[in-house]
């Protein structure tokens, strides 16, 4: 029980999915992306298993009114995951994320990271100027934060969290098993490439209930953010509301299962429930 475990169980439930975008001035020219899968007050809780033991629990959850960005309205989600009282005895966590995602076209404006996980701490923010396709990045916890550049970034390319909100959009029912698609995600100074494999439908069985399921693989490439000793696969039930019911990875000590243990503020129904 390292930090690397700890780690997979955080990155594993924001896995990359991503694609591309655009900015104010000209917003008109955004696009629109249809979403029925999730809305304002939605909030899913996991449980993060090692093995038999229970090291934590992460939170995805969006808040009840959206925010005006850039003079658009955005959704404020955050991502928070603590490890239990028990394991902060070996490893404490105490992870904090925040996206702000366009409404309408459910691209992000703002990406705001904030690591406590034993003795390392990190704090990261990038502002994204979506009309100019440019990502300026800050480090530190306090004002005046540290700036630590400007880069280049493809359109509507996505951070980590506005991308798997973005994923959960995505029509899976013309895929083929086996089929792969390819996005793109913006992480410290660059855009990563991620590959996802489909790999078709399949029952899970999680706190929450079962589910029937689609099952995605994100084919991670070494030295990217979602680098891993293992595979990574992900469980979205098979539904418009595509709400994730499970991650595992493997690590070099065994596999971390982040299980769904509630739900409450659903878009629609649960027609993949059993």
């Amino acid at each position: 029980m390292t930090k690397s475990i700890m780690q997979a169980g955080m990155f594993i439930l924001v896995f990359s999915f991503a694609l591309i975008c655009n900015s104010a001035g000209a917003q008109d020219k955004f696009r629109k992306v249809e979403n029925k899968a999730f809305k304002e007050g939605e909030k899913l809780t996991f449980e993060i298993n090692y093995g038999f033991v229970t090291a934590g629990e992460a939170i995805m959850e969006i808040a009840p009114a959206t925010v005006t960005m850039n003079a658009r309205k955005c959704y404020d989600i955050t991502f928070r995951v603590n490890s239990t009282s028990s394991f902060d005895l070996v490893y404490k966590v105490r992870d904090y994320y925040k996206t702000y995602v366009d409404v309408e076209g459910l691209f992000p404006w703002r990406f705001e990271q904030h690591i406590r996980e034993g003795t390392y701490q990190r704090d990261f923010e990038a502002i994204f100027d979506q009309q100019n396709h440019k990502a300026k990045t800050y480090t530190g916890e306090t004002e005046p934060k540290k700036f630590e550049g400007e880069f280049d970034i493809p359109p509507y390319v996505q951070d980590v969290m506005s991308a798997f909100y973005y994923s959960r959009t995505v029509d899976y029912s013309k895929m083929k098993q086996g089929d792969i698609f390819t996005l793109e995600n913006f992480y410290k100074d660059k855009t990563f490439p991620l590959k996802i494999r489909y790999l078709g439908i399949e029952k899970i069985e999680v706190p929450a209930g079962e589910f029937r399921c689609i099952k995605l693989e994100p084919l991670v490439q070494e030295g990217g953010l979602f680098r891993s000793e293992g595979s990574i696969l992900v469980w979205l039930t098979d539904d418009q509301v595509k709400m994730p019911v499970k991650v595992k990875t493997q690590v070099l000590i065994g596999s971390i299962d982040a299980d769904l243990s509630k739900y409450s503020g659903l878009a629609g129904q649960l027609n993949s429930k059993e």
